[in-house]
C-alpha cells in the first residue's frame, strides 16, 4: 500500500523538475538553440502549428538558427509569428529560409533571465513541497483508518522526505547550471 503511495509521490515530483526544465529551455541564452522557438506557433493549413513542425530548424552557428520551411508558402507566416513574439529577434527572409541572428544579451538581460529562472526554480520547489505535504495527508488519513501502523506511516514520511530533498537538490543544481548558462558572456 505504502509503496504505491511512494511511487506515485516520486512519479509526480519527477514531473514537477521536468516541467521546470521545460520553462528554463525558453529562457534565452547567447546561444542559439532550436527549443527558443517551442513556444511560437504559425497559422498555417488553417491550424496553429508549432514551428518545429513546420519547418526544419538548424542552428550552424553558435549565434544563428536557420528556420527551413517544409512548404514554402508558409515562409511569410513563420517570419509574421516570429516578429509578433516576445523573442525580441527580428527574422530576415531570403525567400528560401529565416535566419534568426542571437544577439549577445545585455548584463541587465542577463539578470533579468536569471530571476526568471529563479522563479521557475521556486514554483519547482514549492509543486515538489505540495506533492510532499498531500503524501503526508494520505498517509496520515490511512493511518487514522488503520490501514498502517504508525512505525510504517514513520518510515515512509521518512522516505518521502529524502524524495523531497533530492528533487530539490537537482532543481537547484539545475538552477545553478542555467543560471551559470545565462551569465556566460
Amino acid at each position: 500500500m505504502t509503496e504505491t503511495i511512494v511511487k506515485d509521490a516520486e512519479e509526480h515530483m519527477k514531473k514537477a523538475v521536468l516541467t521546470m526544465v521545460e520553462e528554463f529551455k525558453g529562457l534565452r541564452t547567447s546561444r542559439a538553440s532550436a527549443s527558443l522557438l517551442d513556444r511560437i506557433f504559425v497559422d498555417c493549413y488553417g491550424a496553429k502549428m508549432p514551428v518545429n513542425q513546420v519547418a526544419t530548424i538548424l542552428s550552424p552557428e553558435p549565434q544563428l538558427l536557420v528556420i527551413q520551411p517544409w512548404d514554402k508558402s508558409i515562409l511569410r507566416n513563420i517570419e509574421k509569428a516570429i516578429q509578433q513574439s516576445d523573442l525580441g529577434i527580428t527574422p530576415t527572409n531570403d525567400g528560401n529560409v529565416i535566419r534568426l541572428p542571437i544577439p549577445p544579451l545585455t548584463e541587465e538581460r542577463r539578470k533579468e533571465l536569471a530571476k526568471i529562472a529563479k522563479k521557475y526554480a521556486e514554483e519547482g520547489r514549492v509543486a515538489i513541497r505540495n506533492i510532499r505535504r498531500h503524501t503526508n495527508d494520505i498517509l496520515k488519513n490511512e493511518e487514522k483508518e488503520k490501514k498502517i501502523s504508525e512505525d510504517e506511516l514513520l518510515r515512509t514520511q521518512e522516505r518521502i522526505q529524502k524524495l523531497t530533498d533530492k528533487n530539490i537538490h537537482e532543481i537547484d543544481e539545475l538552477l545553478a547550471a542555467k543560471e551559470k548558462e545565462i551569465m556566460e558572456i
